[in-house]
């Protein structure tokens, strides 16, 4: 039996968890102190889909931005899917979420993808609007919330998405 590989891409603003959530996944570690990442950190997880297929994930984590450049465009070539990255006490990686998600569409078509809301350690002091985000969960979009540092909703962010790639799709 062939172990099928995906790309998946972090996508998001500076500082929302994007390396933290792959520490956590892939490796079940938290680290509190705050590292940015420059260009693109590759990790792998093996994922076990409900129909008992095992994928392999491949973790592209992109260095955090409010705009995706030819750099960051070049990172997305060959993505299955990709994780957008807010971190809900802060509104503006709401918006860039939102952003990023339009030019990564038109850049790939598509593809598909799930919306984390981190840092729902903080959850006391979140800034998102409660409205906004169901009018995205309205328009189809998945998403979790959950905490890179804790590990709440991480398994379950990409087990869904791992599910949502591989759907129809047999080696």
């Amino acid at each position: 039996m062939t172990m099928l590989a995906r790309k998946i891409c972090m996508i998001g603003d500076f500082a929302v968890g994007k390396t933290s959530l792959i520490a956590r996944y892939a490796h079940n570690q938290f680290s509190e102190k705050y590292q940015a990442s420059i260009g693109v950190k590759i990790d792998t997880k093996e994922l076990r889909l409900a129909s008992g297929d095992a994928v392999k994930l491949v973790l592209w984590d992109i260095a955090g931005t409010d705009e995706l450049n030819s750099v960051g465009q070049n990172y997305l070539k060959g993505a299955a899917g990709y994780i957008l990255v807010v971190d809900g006490t802060r509104l503006a990686t709401f918006g860039t979420a939102i952003s990023l998600q339009k030019e990564v569409e038109r850049r790939l078509g598509p593809t598909p993808f799930t919306l984390i809301l981190n840092k729902l350690d903080l959850s006391n002091q979140w800034a998102l609007n409660a409205d906004a985000v169901q009018a995205l969960q309205a328009r189809g979009w998945q998403l979790t919330h959950c905490s890179a540092k804790k590990g709440n909703g991480v398994e379950q962010a990409f087990q869904l998405l791992g599910e949502r790639m591989v759907i129809g799709v047999r080696p």
